[in-house]
């Protein structure tokens, strides 16, 4: 026989600080965490990815390998790439973290160059040399709260 526990709040026995909330929909709540050594408390929610895409930007059409988040891939200009989101993000102050690589370049740089929107991340890279050139593989991961 299957066990069924059924709670919508815990809460820390010491004090009355809620640990986890499940809404009315079965949907958890945010997640607090002790931070490493005990030094303060963590979001997991806030720690998460919201948007993360995989791509070839050297490809004639490029197009995702993998993503989470991202309904398409705009190639505006040569290194330089758009992927829209497809659940936006509440403002277009989120942080993008990102890297690449050009065979037969020493040295490829991911960079933003402006244009980041709450439906869209901006993207592009470039050389030693500051030259934007197209790379692969190319690859994002934005964090921020969603809309």
């Amino acid at each position: 026989m299957t066990s069924v526990l059924k709670v919508s709040k815990i809460q820390d026995p010491t004090n009355s600080n809620t640990a986890l909330d499940i809404d009315s929909n079965g949907r958890l709540g945010d997640l607090i965490m002790n931070g490493e050594g005990g030094t303060g408390n963590t979001s997991v929610r806030q720690g998460l990815a919201k948007a993360w895409c995989l791509f070839n930007g050297q490809a004639a059409t490029p197009a995702f390998s993998d993503s989470f988040n991202c309904s398409s891939l705009v190639d505006s200009a040569t290194g330089t790439y758009n992927p829209q989101l497809t659940n936006v993000m509440s403002s277009a102050n989120f942080v993008s973290a990102t890297s690449a690589h050009a065979a037969a370049v020493s040295w490829t740089a991911a960079v933003y160059v402006g244009g980041r929107t709450t439906h869209q991340m901006h993207y592009q890279t470039v050389n030693l040399s500051a030259s934007a050139v197209d790379s692969n593989p190319c690859d994002i991961a934005s964090f921020g709260d969603l809309a």
